[in-house]
């Protein structure tokens, strides 16, 4: 499939650019060039090989999900800059 410059203005205007003539010509070229490489990847036989989501094997490296200690109300509360009822002061943001 092959773009044509108006394809181009199309999609720039669709992105909100404006292309001078110059840049629709080389980006159509560019475009095409692009759309031409994943015509050859098309043509892969990937019949025998199975989906995956990543191109390396992936492993879970987080640690085990244990509880610890937490601290108390007084301690988080030490450092608020303000504070109501053992909670957090925030200044309001809804009218």
């Amino acid at each position: 499939m092959r773009l044509t410059p108006e394809e181009v203005e199309h999609v720039a205007l669709l992105a909100r650019l404006r292309l001078s003539g110059e840049e629709r010509s080389r980006f159509t070229t560019q475009l095409n060039s692009i759309l031409e490489h994943f015509e050859q990847l098309q043509q892969v036989d990937t019949s025998g090989t199975p989906a995956m989501s990543h191109a390396v094997e992936m492993s879970n490296v987080f640690r085990e999900d244990e509880p610890g200690k937490s601290l108390s109300a007084e301690e988080a509360l030490e450092n608020a800059p303000d504070e109501a009822r053992g909670c957090f002061r925030v200044p309001r943001v809804i009218e």
